[in-house]
């Protein structure tokens, strides 16, 4: 089931944006990142759920999507995510929290899966003008933005071909992620 659940978790990046994520979804899937361990148990993370037709524009305006698309410039209206989950940091409780930001993301990434939902994680964001926008303390940092949603688009694993791990996309729009066989991760 777990094993599932991972291989289930993808970078989904078009969605059926017309499918709301309910404020108590989401409210479940950062639940499940409270729960997760954190080091030295700071537990210096917040969360900042967005689900409404206007934040989630201005969310969406401050991401890079999928860098190794080079034509592809983001979703289509349409195919946009239907929430997110911004990831903060309070800096005075842990100045290098980027393992627990990793452990927290997970958590809500298979959380979703689990719902049948997915997700995708962004670390090329617009800080400044994402904070600005939502308001967001200046003694907290943005860390990671979780955009979420029903997935519209086929995610397949490959396998990787002479050590090439670059995702690409097929003329059915189908997302291929290629992944390094076991045997070549194991010393």
């Amino acid at each position: 089931m777990l094993k599932e659940l991972v291989a289930g978790n993808r970078s989904y990046r078009r969605f059926f944006q017309e499918v709301a994520i309910s404020s108590e979804t989401l409210l479940e899937l950062i639940e499940l990142a409270r729960l997760t361990a954190t080091g030295a148990n700071k537990q210096s993370l917040k969360f900042k759920s967005i689900n409404s037709k206007a934040e989630n524009e201005k969310v969406f305006s401050c991401l890079s999507w999928a860098g190794y698309l080079k034509d592809w410039q983001g979703p289509e209206e349409g195919e946009k995510p239907a929430a997110y989950i911004v990831v903060l940091n309070n800096p005075n409780l842990k100045q290098n929290p980027q393992y627990d930001v990793g452990l927290a993301c997970q958590s809500i990434l298979l959380g979703a899966v689990e719902k049948g939902l997915g997700g995708c994680m962004f670390g090329s964001v617009n800080r400044e003008k994402l904070k600005k926008f939502l308001h967001i303390p200046n003694d907290l940092d943005i860390m990671l933005v979780v955009a979420l949603g029903k997935p519209k688009e086929q995610v397949r694993i490959d396998e990787a071909k002479d050590g090439d791990v670059k995702y690409w996309r097929d003329e059915n729009q189908v997302h291929h992620v290629p992944k390094r066989k076991l045997e070549d991760l194991v010393i």
